[in-house]
């Protein structure tokens, strides 16, 4: 009746009306901070950043990381992984979230530390929205123009940076299809090879973070 009696008169001023806005206000206010709090929490578990993959972060041991998953993650040693590097499949909800890489011949202990991550998972991103599966043009209007490269002396392993990318020591494989070289490249070929010319279909195959050397 209260409620009806004040959409009637403008002027009604009804101190139970006044009590319930506020509280419902106030239960709002919570909700939404609740909700801003658990939806940080669910971007840094998926972030791409100079500091690691989601909740593999580099400096932290391989034994921190594992007492952080707990019983939610399973570990799987991948041997050979790449030409150089083993690594440690970290798989969550029966899907590969990361790789923790390191290099091959060698065990990673729970005391060594992390001091590279790689992902191919598009559930992970940078801050700015990129990640693996995403086609190299969308990434030219965030990051700038893209420039492939690859290094025979180095597998002939594929990668591209961008004119304005933010950080130095995220790198981004690229590809077109599933083993194709993204970039069109001049010939003759060189040892080293640079380009700015890609295929249409080329996309981001994975990101790896790496421990910043220092001088």
């Amino acid at each position: 009746m209260i409620g009806i009696l004040c959409l009637a008169m403008s002027a009604c001023q009804s101190p139970l009306i006044k009590s319930n806005s506020s509280s419902l206000s106030s239960s709002n206010s919570a909700q939404s901070q609740q909700k801003t709090q658990e939806t940080a929490k669910v971007t840094a578990k998926f972030t791409i950043s100079t500091q690691g993959i989601g909740d593999a972060q580099i400096g932290m041991t391989y034994g921190q990381l594992k007492a952080k998953l707990g019983e939610t993650a399973q570990f799987q040693v991948k041997i050979p992984f790449m030409v150089g590097f083993d690594a440690i499949a970290v798989s969550q909800s029966g899907q590969v979230q990361y790789y923790i890489l390191y290099p091959a011949g060698q065990t990673l202990r729970d005391a060594d530390v992390i001091e590279a991550v790689l992902t191919d998972n598009p559930n992970y991103i940078t801050v700015e929205g990129i990640g693996p599966g995403m086609p190299l043009r969308q990434v030219e209007k965030v990051y700038g123009q893209a420039i492939l490269s690859y290094n025979t002396s180095n597998e002939s392993r594929e990668y591209v940076r961008f004119a304005n990318q933010p950080f130095s020591n995220i790198y981004f494989r690229s590809v077109a299809g599933k083993e194709e070289l993204a970039g069109i490249y001049p010939k003759p070929l060189q040892e080293y090879n640079e380009t700015k010319i890609f295929q249409d279909r080329a996309i981001i195959r994975s990101a790896e973070v790496i421990k910043e050397s220092r001088p």
